[in-house]
């Protein structure tokens, strides 16, 4: 399955209360996919605020955005977590809501082995029906899905892509273990470039809530061979790759999406809003 060149990780959009602002989610999307040109969102992600989302609302949010895509763009859920058990639960109940795939984050905080790592994704593949996309996030998980152990899980045929947020190096090496048919996302938008070079397919972006025409622009110009053109835009849009992380995400990119007049509202504790500073620093880079 070809999930294109820029997936939006959706937030999910609150009210002034912190429920789920149900009335914003389809103007949300219609956004990302018409303005945006998003070629897939993943719902339910880190950037969604997943942690702090209930299973009750992932699945009412999820089933939205198929609905409100109305095809016109690829949906993958987050259906991810740190017990296999549950994971494959949840999963099994996401797929019958009309979603193209799957992503399924590295267990978190109890830091499993490679091979505890492997048998995890394995299960969870030969449990559903679904694509499968491995999510590959260290900073955040406190374990790495090594480059080896990514290669051995593309072997199984329900996991057909990764987002990986390692680095170019890790990158590099996956790419040059697994067959053709296995896509590689770089996680990083400050990676977009320099990932599309060593041959991954694509970004599963933050930035491409506010900057995703830019970055299909930038990477229209590599696929034709237009390097310098490439490399220029890339220069251009590294303050707001970087910028929109200087608080931790979502809080970020919220405010940038409220300057475009998107509001998504806050973001649940134990993660805050960004303060005057940080929202000054945010306007200067539009």
């Amino acid at each position: 399955m070809d999930f294109g060149n820029v997936i939006t990780a959706m937030v999910t959009p609150f009210d002034e209360n912190l429920a789920v602002n149900w009335s914003q989610v389809e103007p949300l999307i219609n956004y990302l996919i018409d303005e945006q040109l998003s070629d897939g969102l993943v719902i339910c992600g880190t950037t969604g605020e997943s942690p702090t989302l209930s299973d009750e609302e992932k699945l009412k949010l999820i089933e939205a955005s198929v609905r409100y895509a109305r095809g016109r763009c690829k949906i993958i859920a987050g259906t991810g977590g740190n017990d296999t058990a549950h994971t494959i639960h949840f999963s099994q109940k996401v797929e019958k809501l009309g979603v193209d795939a799957l992503l399924v984050v590295a267990p978190y905080y109890n830091r499993p082995s490679q091979e505890g790592l492997y048998q995890h994704f394995k299960a969870v593949a030969e449990a559903v029906k679904l694509p499968v996309v491995l999510y590959n996030v260290p900073g955040r998980t406190g374990v790495n899905i090594d480059a080896d152990t990514t290669i051995r899980l593309s072997q199984i045929s329900k996991i057909v892509a990764t987002k990986d947020c390692a680095g170019t190096n890790q990158l590099t090496r996956i790419l040059s273990g697994v067959g053709e048919g296995f896509h590689v996302y770089s996680g990083e938008d400050a990676n977009t470039l320099p990932a599309l070079a060593v041959g991954c397919r694509g970004i599963i972006s933050v930035a491409s809530h506010v900057i995703g025409k830019e970055m299909q622009t930038m990477i229209k110009y590599y696929l034709a061979g237009n390097n310098q053109q490439a490399a220029e835009m890339h220069r251009k849009l590294l303050p707001v790759f970087t910028g929109i992380f200087q608080a931790p995400s979502p809080a970020p990119i919220k405010y940038a999406l409220k300057l475009k007049g998107i509001d998504t509202g806050g973001v649940r504790l134990p993660l805050i809003e960004v303060n005057e500073h940080e929202r000054q620093f945010i306007r200067s880079l539009f």
